[in-house]
């Protein structure tokens, strides 16, 4: 299953991706000026997947991504994609997988992990 991840940009800007099971990043999402936007976004996209729209390009290189629109937005840029075939497993998995996808939050500066038992 896929898990929303939401963390901040090193210009102090939010966004949140959506990473597949296996940990690769699908897509991304624009930036957001506060971290609860994030969350509202992919509540809203969670809610209404069925109306999400798939836009697919090649780009100058040669590789293949899309841009995720819903309700005439463009919400996120998948990552680049060496066939149209791999590009489409991308693509099954949101639709299969995001309407039920936890989100983790790593937007925070604290150590989510605590402390080493290895530091002094």
């Amino acid at each position: 299953m896929g898990t929303f991840v939401i963390a901040q940009r090193l210009n102090g800007a939010y966004k949140y991706e959506f990473v597949s099971r296996k940990g690769k990043t699908i897509f991304t999402s624009n930036d957001f000026e506060l971290r609860f936007e994030c969350e509202e976004e992919i509540e809203r996209l969670k809610n209404s997947i069925e109306r999400c729209v798939f836009m697919r390009f090649k780009s100058s290189s040669g590789k293949f991504f899309f841009r995720l629109i819903l309700d005439e937005h463009e919400i996120a840029v998948s990552r680049r994609y060496t066939t149209q075939l791999l590009l489409q497993k991308g693509i099954d998995e949101i639709v299969k997988y995001a309407g039920k996808a936890e989100f983790l939050d790593f937007s925070s500066s604290e150590d989510i992990f605590g402390p080493s038992p290895f530091e002094d």
